[in-house]
């Protein structure tokens, strides 16, 4: 599964902020169409799960005979470029797959439709960080999807080794069993037994949150950076400490320079955390190893705090209803359909992503591949809900940040408190 952290920056966004806005403030456009909907999903349900696409539409027409959904597939690379296109022209979908960090740009520019939470399946239930990318003031406008988390993977035949027996379930335990493995391999100068490059902020984020930080807080009507605050200092400071002990990754490369799968195929790693779809990756021929196939495992990196996990940044999808749609109850009826629990079940044992709710995570206990980061997933966190979010990725401030502090270039009060200076700035930009 590919990450959703991409930014939402569209071609023709100042045009679609002007005619979602324009329709905001009339009444809602008169149903054009009471025999179709268009639905926008992205290419992976057309290649994973087509059948869990055709049961939602099966279920979708049992209680609107006759009405045809038309169900238009695409990508990643182009889906926000077509949409800004469709908002602005007045022919936009009646429901449009999105990613979780792509949201908040549209949300701001008023160009999805307000939902009624508990109208949904298991909204109750949700996960939390696909969840928080859907709202804004308390109010809903996106219905989570599906997601990927992050978790522990590692090698069970250096562990054994090493003398470790189970996995960690607090941090603390994790240092250890990280310092038994630099014990017994960490005379490879180029060995990790916690595999951790500097600028890889998705890993390094969850630190800050777990001991109680943020990015960033709404605060009195504007963002406030807040990676300077005690509780987010606390989390980095963990983290310089764990990473100077355990990591001999390079303190100035990101996450993908290379994937941390690819020296842990070749022995040079005993553990990262990462992205479901990076254990296959392991393993691939071209740039891994295929017979490590019985010595990897994951398990939710353990929290300070005893008894969780620290919390995921998860990649997702979500399903949104565009204000211009003009048949924006028979597009929620499908949402509802799509979402529901059976269909969910469906897709997680197709795919082996992470449900869109807590109450199905056991259904992946049986798939040692998923089970882990569907476990993580229960405690997760989202980047700040702001319309000026994706300027912060673009801006690589985290990335620049965290570089400096494991360098030693800056300190980390240093670090974060320009860090947030530059969030602050960037998030209120008008």
């Amino acid at each position: 599964m590919r990450a959703r952290y991409v930014a939402a920056a569209g071609l023709v966004l100042a045009l679609a902020v002007a005619t979602s806005t324009a329709a905001a403030r009339t009444s809602a456009p008169k149903r054009a169409s009471a025999d179709k909907i268009t639905i926008w999903l992205m290419d992976d349900a057309q290649k994973g799960w087509p059948s869990v696409v055709a049961a939602a539409t099966r279920a979708f027409q049992v209680k609107h005979p006759g009405v045809e959904v038309d169900v238009q597939y695409q990508q990643w690379t182009q889906h926000l470029t077509k949409l800004d296109a469709a908002l602005a022209g007045g022919n936009a979908p009646d429901v449009t797959e999105m990613g979780n960090t792509e949201t908040f740009k549209y949300i701001k520019a008023k160009a999805f439709t307000a939902l009624n939470q508990k109208a949904y399946p298991n909204s109750k239930t949700w996960i939390s960080g696909l969840e928080e990318s859907c709202k804004s003031g308390n109010r809903l406008y996106c219905v989570p999807y599906y997601a990927g988390a992050r978790a522990v993977i590692y090698r069970k035949d250096f562990y054994k080794k090493a003398g470790i027996k189970g996995t960690a379930k607090t941090l603390d335990a994790f240092v250890a069993d990280g310092r038994k493995l630099m014990k017994k391999y960490g005379k490879d100068k180029a060995f990790s037994a916690y595999y951790h490059p500097g600028k890889n902020w998705y890993a390094s984020m969850a630190f800050v949150y777990d001991y109680g930080g943020a990015i960033a807080r709404f605060k009195k009507g504007r963002w406030v950076g807040t990676l300077n605050s005690p509780q987010a200092m606390k989390g980095l400071t963990r983290l310089k400490a764990m990473v100077g002990q355990l990591s001999r990754a390079s303190k100035t490369v990101d996450e993908a320079h290379p994937y941390p799968s690819i020296p842990m195929a070749r022995g040079k790693a005993a553990s990262f955390i990462g992205s479901s779809w990076e254990w296959p990756y392991t393993l691939d021929p071209k740039v891994g190893d295929p017979k490590l196939a019985k010595f990897l495992g994951a398990y939710p990196m353990p929290s300070h705090i005893k008894g969780r996990f620290m919390p995921t940044l998860l990649g997702g999808s979500t399903l949104a209803i565009p204000t211009a749609s003009r048949n924006r109850g028979l597009a929620a009826d499908w949402i509802k359909a799509f979402t529901a629990t059976n269909q969910q079940r469906s897709l997680i044992r197709i795919s082996g992503w992470v449900p869109n709710t807590t109450i199905l995570v056991p259904v992946l206990k049986t798939n040692p591949q998923a089970e882990p980061f569907a476990r993580a997933a229960k405690y997760s966190f989202s980047v700040p809900p702001a319309a000026n979010w994706a300027s912060v990725e673009s801006s690589n401030v985290l990335q620049n940040m965290l570089s400096s502090i494991f360098t030693g270039r800056a300190s980390i009060q240093k670090a974060t408190t320009s860090a947030s200076a530059q969030i602050t700035r960037i998030l209120n930009t008008r």
